[in-house]
């Protein structure tokens, strides 16, 4: 566990050593801030409901821009080969670099709190739903943070792995939304695939243990194949 939270510290720091991190935290910022006050005050209600559901498209695009270097800039610079001399697992290395970019995630979220703040002086605002909608975001950043790990794991090119993360985390989002297509006897099925249909529900404020074992089984799914690519390396 302590060469787990070496690796944390170690990953968690280099964010903020670069401008990256405050390069995509002012995008992030900028875009859920402009698309949710442009049409916030079209519905005259004290609510967050807009930005909650944007925010799986955005995090389909920011979150594999976060992690696409975690391991394509290890592999590339060959820094990997000492890093596994080390006296540390693969599976440390997996958990400490997850733990960094689910913890800057969350760091990218507390700007966001000032919405339901300044909300909340204009309108009676549902607290429950903001506590559930926050709780649920950190879930589908986890969620999409192990996606995009995983993703990185497979290249050298941080940018095919940007391709790679995105995608996969935009079919997630987008598949819930695609029903109609398909027959009515796998609804079920697919729609318990998309993420955006777990995270919307956990931001009404209903805290239900299906949509939380969905997310943690993708998280574990997604870092246990990220185990098994780095085994193979």
């Amino acid at each position: 566990m302590n060469q787990t939270m070496n690796i944390f510290r170690k990953e968690f720091k280099d964010y903020f050593i670069t401008p990256i991190a405050y390069i995509v935290i002012s995008i992030f910022l900028l875009i859920t801030g402009w698309f949710f006050f442009s049409t916030f005050f079209l519905y005259s209600q004290a609510t967050l409901r807009g930005f909650f559901a944007l925010l799986p498209f955005t995090f389909a695009f920011v979150i594999p821009a976060i992690t696409m270097k975690l391991f394509s800039e290890e592999f590339s610079s060959g820094s990997y080969e000492i890093l596994f001399t080390l006296p540390v697992t693969h599976i440390n290395i997996i958990m400490g670099k997850f733990l960094a970019a689910t913890a800057f995630i969350i760091a990218m979220l507390i700007p966001t709190l000032a919405y339901p703040v300044a909300i909340s002086f204009i309108g009676q605002l549902d607290w429950g739903t903001v506590i559930g909608g926050y709780v649920g975001a950190i879930f589908l950043g986890a969620g999409y943070s192990a996606i995009g790990i995983f993703s990185s794991s497979l290249t050298r090119n941080q940018i095919i792995a940007f391709i790679i993360g995105a995608s996969i985390c935009f079919f997630l989002t987008l598949v819930g939304k695609m029903l109609f297509f398909l027959p009515e006897s796998i609804l079920g099925t697919v729609q318990y695939l998309s993420t955006g249909f777990h995270f919307q529900n956990i931001s009404k404020g209903i805290i239900d243990c299906r949509n939380i074992v969905y997310f943690l089984s993708l998280i574990f799914i997604a870092l246990y194949a990220t185990s098994l690519v780095i085994d193979k390396k």
